[in-house]
C-alpha cells in the first residue's frame, strides 16, 4: 500500500504553492494565494490613491490611477485565462514532476 505522502494526500498549503510555482499548471492553493496577493495589492493601491487625492498632486494621481488599472487588468486577464484552462490538482503536478512513485500494479492492470 502507498503512504499518504506518496499519493500527495498529505501536502501542506505552502508545499502546494511552491509546487504550483514550479510545475506546469495552477493548483487551487496557488490560485488562492494569488487572489490574496492581488487583494492586498489592491488595498495598498487604494490607500495610495486616497493619499494622491488628498495631496492634489495631479502627476501622482495619474501615476497611481495607472497602477490601479494595471493591477485590475492583470487580475481580470489571469482570471479569464484560468477559467479557460482550468485548475490542476496537486497530485497531477506531483506526477508531472516525478515526485510520486507510479504504482506498477495499476499500470499492469490497464494493459490486461
Amino acid at each position: 500500500m502507498e503512504s499518504a505522502t506518496e499519493t500527495g494526500g498529505d501536502v501542506s498549503s505552502a508545499q502546494a504553492v511552491l509546487l504550483g510555482a514550479l510545475a506546469p499548471g495552477v493548483n487551487g492553493p496557488t490560485w488562492i494565494t494569488l487572489k490574496l496577493t492581488f487583494l492586498m495589492m489592491g488595498m495598498c493601491l487604494a490607500v495610495m490613491l486616497g493619499l494622491a487625492f488628498s495631496s492634489s498632486d495631479s502627476p501622482l494621481l495619474l501615476h497611481v490611477t495607472f497602477l490601479v488599472l494595471i493591477c485590475v487588468t492583470l487580475f481580470l486577464l489571469l482570471s479569464w485565462f484560468l477559467a479557460q484552462t482550468g485548475l490542476v490538482t496537486v497530485e497531477h503536478q506531483m506526477r508531472e514532476m516525478g515526485l510520486v512513485q507510479n504504482d506498477h500494479s495499476e499500470t499492469s492492470r490497464k494493459k490486461q
